[in-house]
């Protein structure tokens, strides 16, 4: 696997490219048992031309809880299909801007609040990335297989794919 650092617009280009190809990210809060993380599958709204991560959520969540505590955060994705991966820490904003509501909502977020775009639960998370890291194969799980399997046999180093920082 080659190493391909990406910097600026070229990193924000790479960040957008995976979330909107994987979506569910696993988004990792800090608990007041500082030993474990919390963890829950959740569905970015947006990647923004800055690369921040737009979500909406619960105030009655303990995701929200644990922001309370620390607005550090960690966004982790995972394409096993193609082995794609995408790992993002930075810091959590949360409001409730009306605006950004009113983009975000659908039908599927409508199903999360049961009194609508008014319930005044909803919260805004957004995500600005501080550091990131990336795994971004070039062919699909069986090619990638193969190549590397030949490589074992071969002892021939085959570009199976890259990674590396993003620094955005």
């Amino acid at each position: 696997m080659s190493t391909e650092n990406l910097d600026r617009a070229e990193a924000i280009d790479k960040l957008k490219t995976l979330v909107d190809k994987i979506d569910i990210g696993m988004m990792c809060t800090n608990t007041s048992d500082v030993a474990n993380l919390h963890a829950v599958p959740m569905s970015r709204q947006e990647v923004d031309e800055e690369g921040n991560l737009w979500f909406l959520f619960s105030s009655e969540s303990e995701t929200y809880k644990n922001l309370q505590e620390s607005s550090h955060i960690s966004v982790l994705y995972s394409d096993i299909s193609n082995y794609n991966f995408l790992s993002i820490n930075g810091i959590a904003t949360v409001s409730q801007d009306k605006s950004r509501i009113d983009k975000y909502w659908n039908k599927m977020i409508e199903g999360w609040f049961e009194k609508g775009k008014e319930d005044p639960r909803i919260r805004i998370l957004k995500v600005s990335p501080s550091e990131g890291h990336y795994w971004d194969n070039k062919s699909n799980k069986l090619v990638t297989f193969l190549k590397v399997a030949a490589s074992a046999v071969s002892g021939q180093k085959l570009d199976i794919g890259r990674e590396g920082h993003l620094n955005i």
